[in-house]
């Protein structure tokens, strides 16, 4: 993801290594300030795991993995919702999907390609431990804080 994220704008990798460049978003915009309750949805939502094999692309061009099962990622952003009402879920554009966002259709980039270029990855087993909330800007792409999800 930070090979992708470089060949469209160098300026969102981050140079922190905890900062999740792949990453399957719970609520966006989720705001800064708000660190306590990103706090307490996790506390109130246990790990799990999940598979990513499956490549499928958005409407609007976003190529991404689909986790599954994505029960886990649901209801992290149920409870994001619950505790954050005002926030309209991606400034009100769409109603939030669980997925890892990979790249865009484009001239050179399809779904197809995509899928070429990650199948030696695939699956990928992964274990859901932590919420991470992060800031994505130009240049200052950083951990605000991280929070275990309850065991």
């Amino acid at each position: 993801m930070r090979e992708r994220t470089a060949f469209h704008d160098a300026s969102f990798v981050s140079e922190e290594p905890a900062f999740p460049h792949a990453h399957v978003t719970v609520l966006a915009p989720f705001p800064p300030d708000a660190l306590d309750r990103a706090a307490a949805i996790a506390a109130t939502t246990a790990a799990f795991d999940f598979t990513l094999s499956r490549v499928a692309a958005f409407p609007d061009g976003t190529i991404h993995l689909v986790p599954e099962p994505d029960a886990g990622f649901r209801a992290l952003t149920d409870a994001a919702r619950r505790l954050l009402p005002e926030v309209q879920p991606y400034w009100g554009r769409f109603e939030p999907v669980p997925h890892l966002t990979l790249d865009r259709i484009g001239p050179d980039t399809g779904v197809d390609s995509t899928r070429a270029s990650v199948a030696g990855l695939l699956p990928a087993y992964g274990r859901a431990e932590d919420l991470v909330l992060t800031w994505w800007e130009s240049g200052a792409c950083r951990v605000l804080g991280r929070f275990p999800l309850s065991s």
